[in-house]
């Protein structure tokens, strides 16, 4: 285990470095400044900036102090708003990114194994397609498009939810609900093909012939096996609705990181986007690998290491 454990680190050390790179080169290559959009800022104040953010060195200089800045994990002030440091954007906004992010990264676990489970346990009757038009619905339709269509149905016909902000329970359910469409549905899909080829496995067979209850059979004896492909992308799934809640935080206007981040490429602010990029590369490489270390867990059978 402490063999694999130390080969993945350096393996995600060596992902970090490859993004991290690639962003600061796209970021270089894209033509013009921070600063093209400041007409009323005459040359000599320009060329104090770009000396303030190192943006005169040479690019193997900046490259190196943009390096640096990694390691200390000291991203520098936001070129658009100086007074701000990026690391305080990033406190500030990614528990609000956080919690939206988990919340949908639940509710489509649990909504999307509860209607794989049924539709699998009534295969070819409504429930199974009622369970499967839900779950092509929202494989078919983006986020931004369901977020527009509950905030047009919910907030403005019926007025049942408020249409933005992140304040109260009540602001969490429109932008968790098109967040977590999406995965819902793969989730669903996937947990009714693997419980289906579960349930034709001869030790379901031998349980319900000791006379086991459905209800037992499935809890203890099929759904342990049946999850294994969910629990495959669940950091793909994790990877998606991080992102993907930039779009929904920007809709729903939800003081996250999403906000930053979208206006940080409007403005080519930077310290914003390669320190925002940076963090959540980080946060997905780590929840990659806490799935592949659930995977030993959940089935013992699955070695993370081979033997010596």
């Amino acid at each position: 285990m402490a063999g694999y454990i130390m080969k993945r680190f350096f393996s995600m050390v060596s992902t970090i470095l490859i993004i991290t790179t690639l962003t600061f080169v796209i970021m270089k290559v894209i033509p013009g400044s921070p600063f093209n959009e400041e007409r009323n800022t005459n040359i000599v104040v320009q060329q104090n900036l770009e000396a303030y953010y190192h943006l005169d060195e040479p690019i193997f200089v900046q490259y190196l102090i943009y390096l640096k800045s990694i390691l200390t994990f000291d991203f520098g002030p936001s070129i658009k708003q100086p007074s701000q440091s990026v690391n305080q954007l990033l406190s500030r906004g990614f528990p609000v990114s956080f919690e939206l992010g988990m919340i949908a990264l639940l509710l489509a676990i649990f909504s999307g194994i509860v209607l794989g489970i049924f539709a699998a346990l009534r295969q070819n009757g409504l429930i199974d397609y009622l369970a499967m038009t839900i779950a092509v619905l929202g494989i078919s339709i983006p986020n931004f498009i369901m977020a527009t269509v509950l905030i047009q149905q919910f907030a403005v016909n019926w007025s049942i939810f408020p249409p933005s902000t992140w304040t109260s329970p009540l602001h969490m359910v429109l932008p968790t609900a098109a967040l977590s469409m999406g995965p819902m549905a793969i989730i669903a899909r996937l947990t009714r093909s693997s419980m289906l080829e579960v349930l034709t496995q001869d030790y379901i067979r031998t349980a319900r012939a000791k006379g086991l209850s459905p209800l037992k059979i499935v809890i203890k004896h099929a759904l342990k096996n049946a999850l294994m492909p969910v629990i495959t992308i669940l950091g793909t799934l994790t990877a998606s609705i991080l992102t993907g809640s930039f779009v929904i935080e920007k809709i729903f206007a939800i003081p996250g990181m999403g906000k930053y981040f979208v206006e940080s490429i409007n403005s080519r602010d930077y310290p914003v986007i390669m320190g925002t990029t940076v963090f959540y590369s980080i946060i997905l490489i780590i929840m990659l690998f806490l799935v592949d270390l659930a995977y030993g867990i959940i089935d013992p059978r699955i070695k993370l290491h081979k033997k010596g």
